[in-house]
């Protein structure tokens, strides 16, 4: 297996990144080809296509063991459930898979094709194994059924985001960290309304505490 590319996000840590692809759909993400595979050729018609699949290495969930079974954040971390019935990071093989919408496709001097991509769920830096594009006929079925994992998160988070603190953040990020925030940051089986934690988000540190349904930022550094 060869790394073909990497992608560049506002994650440089995993805290923080959205449980699943789409999710949070203004999140810009880049994918840069290794120059072995800096050819526009290699992606020409990829243009026809509005969504891709990404298929990528958990680089910082590598083992040299693995468990028949693991424990879902989504069921609390109580409950285990079949390494292959989830997308646990801790695999035989750290293998991840998703999808996300194709915004343009850049041609740099330097650089080569550049995938620009939103909706990525993806830590900065992520390897790159693969890119494929996403066919609606095939690959959609909206009758399928998601066993533990069938809806969405049943809440969003009121964010409680002081004026002077926003006011730190660039302005084109604003949005997607505030998207980010709503949908609870934290380990599903954590719930400790005085516990304050830190996410990093690009080259920021944001820090924050969760009471009830209301997250408040504390601070940006």
């Amino acid at each position: 297996m060869k790394i073909i590319a990497k992608i560049s996000t506002e994650f440089p840590t995993k805290f923080g990144i959205p449980r699943q692809s789409g999710i949070i759909e203004t999140l810009k993400g880049k994918v840069v080809f290794e120059p072995e595979y800096r050819n526009p050729e290699a992606v020409r018609g990829l243009e026809e296509f509005s969504h891709l699949w990404l298929i990528w290495e958990f680089s910082e969930a590598k083992r040299d063991t693995w468990s028949p079974t693991v424990r879902p954040p989504r069921l609390g971390g109580n409950i285990r459930k079949g390494v292959f019935a989830t997308r646990s990071p801790f695999r035989p093989n750290p293998i991840g898979l998703s999808s996300v919408k194709l915004e343009r496709i850049e041609i740099d001097t330097k650089l080569g094709p550049v995938l620009h991509v939103s909706g990525a769920d993806l830590m900065d830096g992520t390897p790159i194994y693969d890119i494929k594009p996403y066919i609606a006929y095939t690959d959609s079925h909206p009758e399928a059924i998601s066993g533990f994992a069938s809806k969405p998160a049943e809440y969003l988070l009121e964010v409680v985001f002081p004026e002077e603190l926003l006011q730190k953040v660039p302005e084109k990020h604003r949005k997607s960290l505030i998207a980010v925030l709503e949908h609870d940051p934290r380990p599903q089986y954590q719930d400790d309304p005085e516990r304050v934690y830190g996410m990093a988000f690009g080259n920021l540190e944001v820090r924050f505490k969760v009471i009830d349904l209301q997250l408040i930022v504390l601070e940006i550094k």
